[in-house]
Formats: C-alpha cells, sequence, structure tokens
C-alpha cells in the first residue's frame, strides 16, 4: 500500500485560458482537447513521482486555474 495521500488533479474551467503548461508538466494525467484545454484523469494520484508532477504543474498554471483535490482513503 501506498504511503502518498490519496490526491486529485481538478481544473477550475472558469480560470483556465487554455495555456497547456500542465499537459506537458504532467501528461500522464492531462491532456489538451481540440481547443487547447485539459482533460484530466479523475482517478487519484498515488504515485509519489506522479504526485510531484501534479504539484509542479499546479504551481506552474499562470491562472491558478489548477488545484490538488484531498481524497478520503476508501473505507473511511
Amino acid at each position: 500500500m501506498s504511503s502518498v495521500p490519496l490526491r486529485r488533479l481538478r481544473v477550475n474551467p472558469i480560470l483556465c485560458d487554455g495555456v497547456g503548461y500542465c499537459a506537458e508538466i504532467v501528461p500522464e494525467l492531462i491532456f489538451l482537447d481540440d481547443w487547447g484545454f485539459p482533460v484530466i484523469d479523475p482517478i487519484p494520484i498515488e504515485d509519489e513521482t506522479c504526485l510531484r508532477h501534479a504539484r509542479k504543474a499546479v504551481a506552474s498554471c499562470p491562472k491558478v486555474a489548477l488545484l490538488l483535490e484531498h481524497l478520503e482513503a476508501s473505507g473511511h
């Protein structure tokens, strides 16, 4: 079992301008649609490397449109 706290990336579609840095930083979770806006895989992030990339993407968003959501562990 992983010791990484469960998190999930979310995007605020109102704030997002489709710059695309996020998809470059964490392509394993985010791809861009036909208009350049992020589509995020809703699965929980369980890997430390992926979580590190997700944090970098959140910090790099010029519109502050990305966030890491804390998830409760299953069974609680």
